[in-house]
């Protein structure tokens, strides 16, 4: 056994936040891998030297929080097809000598959804909230799911439609304006916006949320609850937060790495009491 421990990492900025050396540590304790995982502030003008420079001087991988997934794609030799899809790279690794570039968010989200929360995704009708990259990052895993339809709507509806045309050819899409996306009510909706972080609500008729609407929002913790709270208060089944996401996604980059899955139930449960998430 090598007597230094493999190096993974996740750059960003601010980084100082982020949970993601947490919950490394824990899946690298329950499979028994060697490994160090840290944290690195890195600025946006450091981005592609830094990722660079760590792999050369022998790191295995990198995830890439914000700002840097978009500049994740150019550091890239190679992109997976769900990473080009989402035109964001959030785990890099090296591949016959060259810097891959993954996107597991999507899949994370997808895994929550499916295993963690028990939804049916398959022919139901689906609400994703905001056209930026979060959105662009969960649309194929949904459409691979094949729901009946995905509405993308954003407060520059152009912006949604131009986002739901360029992943038409993987399932039914539509964008709107967030005024317009009809009476009927869907059976998830995806709050894919930073506005719950800033007490903020995407201004959506509450005509779109019934009583088996499940509705999710992408963030998490205690300050992200404005979403969670107008979810309850229009009716909702149930109301979810993206802790769950986070932790999935992170076991996919895991199992790219190391060749192995972890559970995820244990970190989840440490997480969920450590950030007070719902």
């Amino acid at each position: 056994m090598s007597s230094v421990a493999d190096r993974y990492g996740v750059f960003g900025h601010p980084v100082g936040h982020s949970l993601s050396p947490f919950i490394h540590a824990m899946f690298a304790r329950e499979t028994a891998q060697d490994l160090s995982y840290r944290a690195f502030e890195v600025p946006p003008e450091e981005f592609a030297t830094r990722v660079h420079t760590f792999f050369g001087e022998g790191g295995c991988g990198l995830n890439v929080t914000l700002p840097h997934k978009v500049a994740a794609v150019e550091v890239a030799v190679e992109l997976t097809d769900r990473a080009a899809h989402a035109a964001a790279v959030n785990t890099l690794s090296m591949h016959d000598g060259g810097i891959l570039g993954d996107n597991t968010d999507g899949i994370g989200l997808v895994h929550d959804l499916c295993d963690n929360q028990g939804l049916v995704v398959t022919n139901r009708r689906l609400l994703v909230l905001g056209a930026g990259g979060a959105t662009r990052g969960v649309l194929a895993p949904l459409l691979q799911l094949e729901p009946e339809l995905i509405v993308i709507a954003n407060r520059t509806a152009d912006r949604a439609a131009a986002l739901a045309a360029a992943f038409s050819d993987l399932g039914a899409t539509h964008g709107a304006g967030f005024a317009e996306v009809g009476d009927e009510p869907f059976d998830l909706i995806i709050n894919a916006t930073s506005a719950s972080l800033s007490g903020e609500i995407p201004p959506i008729p509450t005509s779109a949320v019934g009583a088996q609407t499940v509705c999710y929002d992408l963030a998490y913790g205690r300050s992200a609850v404005a979403f969670v709270e107008w979810s309850r208060a229009a009716g909702c089944a149930r109301a979810l937060q993206g802790l769950g996401m986070l932790v999935e996604q992170a076991a996919e980059s895991f199992r790219l790495w190391r060749g192995i899955r972890p559970d995820t139930s244990l970190v989840l449960a440490a997480l969920k009491d450590r950030t007070g998430s719902t």
